[in-house]
């Protein structure tokens, strides 16, 4: 789909006080690949990756390349009603604004459309894109620098059976992925047995992360965390509803564990209350979720200040927004929980970026091209 208008400067010089032409279209695309085995956590299970395309055009020929993909289960938005929000507002908003603006832009969308991070992030990640070709520079730069040549990234093992997860990582273990996340969240019980069968599989300076996905409540699950502390589990990922952060606080401080919040981070506001409150050691950072790498570069700041870690996380996403999270982890110095980068390992082929993920051994080097560094 494609949306266009005549351009028109801004006040003040515009985008041709910074060398660009301004917006003059923008356009959406989907596009699909099969999981490689069907990508299960608790709240659902999924074959396929959908994502949306999003390109950015400005007047002078360049385009910016973005990309986003709603989890329904985990965030309530569709791709249809993602696709709308763009097409039908972020777009129209858009047109003729500065691309370089990136800032003013989120003001701008936020102006029109109230929430719908999912598809603010895609223009977002869209204008990054955009501004590192026109500058010659990659993301990375853009975002303040590289402090890292490789990121890390986790290797995911969705639910199954015990011996099948456990399999699964001692795989990816052998293969150099060295921080390995199982997601639970079920039944606390079987969550135990499940930890201590990994830890027996992989090695012992492997890391191991439990992401229960929402599914505990914090009476019932604190005997069972703590056997899993004392088993060798060195991450809990969004044990408790996003919603109860006073039940996060009573866990973290009774566990010898870190524990990392994802559905109860959404906004730049929730990161700031949940390290007012001590609610968590980590914060994962994911950027669809959150509306961008510009909120995602605020909220790392706010984790700075308070003495959190970061996890650049992933919805999962295809190549593309892939790219995108692969910058944010190089240039945000707190960043130092191994990402998830996983999305392009997890289908039969990706279709954005076939080869910037290709045997991967646990490690991406971070793109030196202008822009994302992808060929889209």
């Amino acid at each position: 789909m494609s949306l266009a208008a005549e351009p028109a400067g801004l006040p003040g010089g515009g985008s041709e006080a910074f060398g660009a032409a301004p917006i003059s279209a923008i356009k959406t695309r989907v596009v699909s690949a099969r999981y490689r085995r069907p990508f299960q956590i608790s709240s659902g299970v999924s074959n396929e990756l959908i994502s949306l395309v999003v390109e950015v055009h400005t007047a002078d020929g360049d385009v910016g390349i973005g990309e986003t993909s709603p989890m329904t289960a985990y965030t309530g938005e569709t791709l249809a009603g993602v696709q709308a929000a763009i097409e039908e507002h972020l777009a129209p908003a858009l047109i003729g604004h500065d691309p370089l603006d990136r800032a003013g832009a989120h003001v701008t969308m936020d102006g029109v459309l109230r929430g719908q991070q999912v598809a603010k992030a895609g223009l977002d990640i869209a204008l990054f894109d955009l501004a590192g070709r026109i500058s010659g520079w990659p993301v990375h730069a853009l975002l303040g620098g590289s402090i890292r040549e490789r990121v890390q990234t986790t290797w995911v093992v969705g639910l199954g059976t015990l011996d099948e997860m456990a399999a699964e990582a001692a795989e990816y273990a052998d293969r150099g992925f060295m921080h390995l996340k199982v997601k639970g969240g079920h039944d606390p019980a079987k969550d135990l047995e499940l930890i201590r069968a990994v830890r027996a599989a992989i090695p012992a300076d492997a890391e191991l992360c439990l992401d229960a996905n929402e599914g505990y409540d914090a009476t019932t699950a604190l005997p069972y965390l703590t056997k899993m502390s004392a088993a060798g589990l060195t991450l809990l990922e969004q044990p408790l509803p996003r919603w109860d952060l006073t039940g996060l606080v009573r866990l973290r401080d009774r566990l010898d564990v870190r524990v990392m919040v994802d559905e109860s981070m959404h906004s730049l506001h929730d990161a700031l209350e949940i390290a007012r409150r001590g609610a968590a050691d980590v914060l994962n950072i994911k950027i669809l979720k959150v509306g961008g790498l510009h909120r995602a570069m605020q909220i790392a700041a706010v984790a700075e200040a308070a003495g959190l870690a970061v996890k650049v996380g992933s919805m999962p996403e295809l190549g593309v927004a892939t790219l995108a999270a692969v910058h944010l982890a190089a240039a945000v110095p707190g960043a130092t929980v191994a990402a998830d980068l996983v999305g392009p390992l997890m289908v039969d082929e990706d279709p954005l970026a076939p080869t910037v993920f290709a045997d991967c051994d646990g490690w991406i080097d971070v793109p030196k091209r202008p822009g994302l560094g992808h060929d889209v």
